[in-house]
């Protein structure tokens, strides 16, 4: 007998993402990995005593290494890549029903720190992510059309990964 699958939608269930991301996750293993407790010292001087709360300086620095780890150039695409991602709200720590920061909140949250403070701090993150082997080389974009070149190998130059750093946080202002 042939099956057919309806769709209907439960009133409530049981969902723990963490049961959900696999633990060869890249983004379950950062997490695991990266320990960015320090930054809450390190901005505690941008932010004042009163007023609503901001986004945590942690998942602030999260969504702009998961922006540069995968090459999304603006801060709406981190937020609306990072909502259908399960590893990746697992890596921040959100819940699946739980509402991300708004995108013009990046843009805010990085002209707070000024261009020099968000730079240095987002190169000593990728650093760390470095130091612990969990990222290396350059970010990357892969081209669909095959196209022959007459190039020598001996001019091509390995790009340091400090420098495509200064080049992301360009981007995105």
């Amino acid at each position: 007998m042939q099956g057919r699958k309806a769709f209907e939608g439960k009133l409530f269930t049981h969902f723990q993402l963490s049961d959900r991301v696999p633990p060869d996750n890249f983004y379950r293993k950062l997490k695991e990995t990266l320990d960015l407790r320090f930054l809450y010292k390190t901005t505690a001087s941008y932010y004042g005593t009163e007023g609503q709360e901001s986004i945590d300086p942690v998942v602030f620095f999260k969504l702009i290494l998961i922006g540069y780890l995968e090459n999304l150039a603006s801060d709406r695409r981190i937020i609306n890549t990072v909502s259908m991602r399960l590893g990746m709200l697992f890596f921040i720590g959100y819940n699946l029903d739980e509402p991300l920061p708004w995108h013009s909140t990046l843009s805010r949250t990085r002209q707070l720190y000024s261009y020099h403070v968000f730079k240095q701090l987002f190169k000593k993150v990728l650093m760390l992510c470095v130091d612990k082997g969990m990222v290396s080389g350059r970010r990357q974009a892969v081209d669909s059309a095959l196209i022959k070149a007459n190039a020598s190998m001996d001019s091509i130059a390995e790009k340091e990964i400090m420098t495509d750093a200064d080049q992301f946080a360009d981007e995105l202002t």
